[in-house]
Parts: C-alpha cells; sequence; structure tokens
C-alpha cells in the first residue's frame, strides 16, 4: 500500500473521531505553543538586553576603583599612553545635586566628565556644544543638561547662554544633549555633564574613582581592559600608605563585550531552561498519542484482520498506523506554531517584553512534535501489525 494511501485511510480514521482526535493533538498543540512562546521572549530578552548595553556605547571599559587608590587624572593620561588600543578615555566624578534655574528646581545627577565623552557613550548633542580640553583644563563652569533635565528646568525651550545653580554655583548652560532614552530602567536623559576638574573642586577632592575608555574594537577590548587590570594593580601594590586589607581590594575593571557575553550566557541558559521545561508537555502529548492509538488498534481490530485475510502485509498495517500517528503531531505541531507565535506577541504587548520569534525555534518544535509521534506511534503501529488475522477476524 502506498503512502498517499495509507496518509488517506488516516485523515478518514481521525475526521470518524473529531473530538477525540483533537484532544489527543491538543497536548501536542500547548507542547509546541508552549516552546514557541517561551524560547520567543527568551531571545526577545536577550536581544533587548543587548540593544540596552549597545546603547551605552560600543567598546567601552570601565574602570571603578577603590577610593583609597587614589587615582588622578595623570593616571589616566599614564594608563591612555601605555595601553595600546584605546581610542578615547573620560575621568568620571558623579554626585547628587538639586539644580535650579527659571525658579525651578529638579534633583538630578551631577557627573563630571572629559571632553571626550560624548565620542565613548554615543551621545549628541542637538543645541549648543559640548564643553572643549580647554573648559576642562580652566575648571570653567559650564554645564550640557541631558534632555530630561533641560525639559524639567526650561520646559524643552530656550536653555542654551542660560544660567543653571549648582551646588551654590553659577554655571552656563552651553549644550543640550539629544535623547538617549532608558537604560536598564536608568534614565541616561538625567544629568547634568560638567567638566570633571570643575566636579573634583565642587566636591573638595582632587581624586577620580571611575574612569570610562572606548577601546578601537572590540577584538583589543578584552586585552586593553587585561593590560589597565595590571597597571592599577601594580599602583595598588606599590602604594605603601594602604594596609595589606586595602590593597586587596581589586580595581573592577572589565569591558562591555565581557559583560554582554556574560549577560548574554545567563539569557541563553535561562530561555534553554524555559524550553525544557515547555518540552516535558511535549512528551505528556506523545504519551497521549500512544494511548489513543493503542485504543484505535483494540477498535479496529477485526478491520485489521480483514485486510490481513485479503493480502495485505504486516508492513502495510505498520506504516498505516505510523502515518497516522505522524498525521496527528503534524497537525498539532502545526496548530502548536501558529498558537506560539500568536501567544509570544500576546504576551509581548501586555507585559512589554519583547518577543523574537526564530525561525530556528519554530522548526526545532515542529521537528520534535513529529518526531514525539512517529517515537510513540511505532509501539501501536507494531503490535496492529502483529496481530494474527484469524485471531483478528473471531474479534467481536
Amino acid at each position: 500500500m502506498s503512502i498517499t494511501e495509507s496518509f488517506k485511510i488516516s485523515i478518514t480514521a481521525l475526521l470518524s473521531n473529531k473530538l477525540r482526535s483533537f484532544l489527543t493533538m491538543l497536548g501536542i498543540i500547548i507542547g509546541v505553543a508552549a516552546v514557541i512562546a517561551l524560547v520567543s521572549l527568551g531571545q526577545g530578552s536577550q536581544q533587548a538586553v543587548e540593544a540596552r548595553m549597545t546603547a551605552l556605547g560600543t567598546n567601552l571599559i570601565t574602570v571603578n576603583a577603590p577610593r583609597q587608590a587614589r587615582l588622578t587624572d595623570k593616571d589616566v593620561e599614564s594608563i591612555f599612553s601605555r595601553v595600546e588600543g584605546l581610542a578615547y578615555e573620560s575621568p568620571m566624578v558623579n554626585q547628587q545635586v538639586t539644580a535650579k534655574a527659571r525658579n525651578l528646581t529638579y534633583d538630578t545627577t551631577l557627573t563630571g566628565v572629559g571632553s571626550q565623552y560624548p565620542e565613548i557613550r554615543d551621545y549628541t548633542v542637538q543645541g549648543g556644544r559640548f564643553f572643549d580640553d580647554e573648559d576642562v583644563s580652566q575648571r570653567r563652569k559650564v554645564a550640557v543638561l541631558g534632555n530630561t533635565v533641560f525639559k524639567e528646568l526650561f520646559n524643552s525651550q530656550g536653555g542654551i547662554g542660560e544660567t543653571v545653580n549648582l551646588k551654590g554655583q553659577t554655571f552656563t548652560v552651553i549644550g543640550i544633549c539629544g535623547s538617549k532614552g532608558s537604560n536598564a530602567g536608568t534614565d541616561s536623559d538625567d544629568a547634568i555633564f560638567i567638566p570633571y576638574s570643575t566636579a573634583q573642586r565642587l566636591a573638595g577632592s582632587r581624586y577620580i574613582t571611575n574612569i570610562l575608555f572606548k577601546a578601537e574594537s572590540a577584538d583589543v577590548a578584552t586585552s586593553s581592559a587585561d593590560h589597565i587590570t595590571r597597571i592599577l594593580e601594580e599602583k595598588l601594590r606599590s602604594t605603601s600608605r594602604l594596609s595589606s586589607q586595602q590593597r586587596s581590594n581589586p580595581f573592577r575593571v572589565f569591558s562591555q563585550d565581557e559583560l554582554l557575553s556574560t549577560m548574554s550566557e545567563v539569557t541563553g541558559t535561562f530561555t534553554a531552561m524555559l524550553a525544557g521545561i515547555a518540552g516535558i508537555s511535549l512528551l505528556v502529548g506523545g504519551i497521549g498519542i500512544m494511548n489513543i492509538m493503542l485504543v484505535s488498534v483494540t477498535e479496529r481490530t477485526r478491520e485489521i484482520g480483514i485486510r490481513k485475510a485479503v493480502g495485505a502485509k504486516r508492513s502495510d498495517i505498520l506504516s498505516q498506523f505510523l502515518v497516522e500517528a505522524l498525521v496527528m503531531s503534524g497537525i498539532g505541531g502545526m496548530l502548536g506554531v501558529l498558537t506560539g507565535v500568536g501567544t509570544a506577541r500576546v504576551l509581548a504587548k501586555m507585559s512589554n517584553l519583547t518577543a523574537a520569534v526564530s525561525p530556528a525555534a519554530v522548526i526545532v518544535a515542529f521537528a520534535f512534535s513529529a518526531m514525539i509521534g512517529i517515537s510513540f506511534g511505532i509501539y501501536p503501529a507494531s503490535r496492529a501489525s502483529r496481530l494474527d488475522p484469524i485471531v483478528a477476524l473471531r474479534y467481536e
């Protein structure tokens, strides 16, 4: 008997018991839909994390130093000149302030940075300019407003050339940053940027606790970060005024690519775990197919006996029931794909998540459902093919 005939017989058998067939396929539908939906949400979340990390700036290297190290801008210049593969550098001095302008006040972050900070963090200036090296060296009281601060203090109008009061000091606004958006729950536009040298004077300190570098490419970012770590550890060991416990407090130097790789591994593992849990329902669906196929063999024992009596081979009976199991799992798999894609998109809209429907996940889920159908259909098909035609004909 040809595969086409087996397929026609299988469709007829399924349609003769529509409700039972649908309930049997439901396990496969739910399993495939769960795998696709969860994998899509997991991959979407991973892509969102990567996009947020990239928004911080590409090839970024961050240095967080313990206060005991007492880094200065000369240390920054020394590192920049000694480490190959660095394109930009910027010291950072952060503190919280209440900004005042036009009789309005707003609590924000005052960020002291170098003139190369926009290139490092991919900031754009939509009006005016960013401060330059001369502004930094002269410790000028100039400020560049983040877009959120600009809206809060100046209602998105004017601003350039006006003044803003920070910790009792008057600063001239020379630039407005373009909107950069939120990142990891933090508003990147909620900040005021001033020269780090001026920020040091406001804080009453000449030391630096954070440094940002931008590598020339992702290929050298990790090696550059390792070189920076060795230089800083050497400085920490040579600082005799530190106790042994303080010397054991290491610098935290990490490249964005390294952090992104770690986060990708975590989200990838989490996605795989969710897919594995959802895959269990596919196995349950396979057991349901085996159960119904065994029932079908029992119900059609006399039919099997008649077919064998008129010349049907064992392989014909085997292929018929295998095709029937495959058709059942295949239809269930297709319905599961449609349900999974729809579910992923609905959940993404309801939870403000990102759903990335992967063609690979769809193919794998569908192929696995077909494999489940064949695997769990082998035993009932084999049992049907081994029936003695004389016994089958006598079955009532």
